[in-house]
Formats: C-alpha cells, structure tokens, sequence
C-alpha cells in the first residue's frame, strides 16, 4: 500500500475524530473490563477484535432490550462485563469512538511499519464487521427520534464508509507458489 494511501487515510481520520471529539468526550466509550481486553490484546488483528466486539455489544444494547439476559451475554460477563448502558445517542456515539479507535490503532502501525502484514488483514476483519453493522445501522436509522441520535448515527455511517472505502483500496494478497 502506498504512503499516500495511508496520509489520505491519516487526513480523513482526523478530521472525523477532532469533528466529534468535542460532543463526545465527557462519556467513556469503553467499558472498563472492555479497556483491559484492549491492553491485553498487543497484536495489531487481535486489537481490531475487541473494537468489533465492543461495538458489537452497543448494537446488541440498542437493537435488542432483552440482550443482557441472552445467554451470549452472560457467557461474555467475567471477560467483557455487563452490556453498556446508556442513552440510545450515547450508545451510538460510543460506536463511532470504538471505531474512530479501530482506525487510529490500524493508521499508527501504518505509519510506523507500512509493509506490515497485520495490517491488511486487520483492515478486512473491520471492514467485514463494518460490513455487517451498515445493515443494523440502517434498520435503526427509522427508529430514530431526536437530532442527537441523529447526528451521532451520521457520525457512524461516515466511519463505517471510511473503512469501507479505505479496504477497497488495499490490493489482492499475493498466492504464494
């Protein structure tokens, strides 16, 4: 991958966290014990699992009520802890930090180690979940109601387009011989 690539992708970053950051900061976007798998997970791929997971959890929070009763929730509850909890804004602004996050974890390695090979496949493992997130994000955009909910809902697509549009970009793996 290129270094303009990565500056572009740097440039964009950027602008989307100092756009938000101000409306977002006073609430933490991830949960203590999500903090702590964070810490633990030192490669680059196995981060870029726990921003998913964590971004996982917030849309499980907010598409399903009955979610920390599921048996996936309490299977989760001594690693990841109980479901976050929140406003339906506050929830949807804690997935754009998770992946505002996720993108700055993948920019830094770039900038340091651009032929890095975690970073291709990280990319994939978000986009694939940013994949996946488009479809519930766009069933919850009808059930919206207030501007916050709103913006903080836009603030997501335009991360999610960002990975999106960041993974076509990164050229077809090589078949070894």
């Amino acid at each position: 991958m290129s270094k303009s690539f990565y500056r572009a992708l740097v440039s964009c970053l950027l602008l989307i966290l100092f756009s938000g950051a101000a409306a977002r900061a006073a609430r933490d976007y991830l949960t203590p014990k999500e903090e702590e798998q964070v810490k633990l997970a030192q490669i680059l791929d196995k981060r870029i699992e726990v921003f998913i997971k964590a971004a996982e959890r917030r849309l499980l929070a907010l598409t399903d009520s009955n979610a920390a009763a599921s048996k996936q929730a309490q299977k989760d509850l001594e690693k990841w802890g109980e479901l976050p909890k929140g406003t339906r804004a506050e929830l949807i602004n804690d997935i754009a930090n998770i992946l505002d996050a996720a993108i700055t974890n993948i920019d830094d390695v770039a900038l340091r180690d651009e032929k890095n090979r975690l970073l291709s496949k990280a990319l994939k493992k978000l986009a694939d979940a940013a994949t996946r997130f488009q479809a519930q994000l766009t069933a919850l955009r009808e059930q919206l109601t207030g501007d916050q909910e709103r913006a903080a809902l836009e603030q997501v697509v335009n991360n999610v387009q960002e990975i999106l549009e960041a993974a076509n970009k990164i050229p077809p793996e090589e078949k070894k011989k």
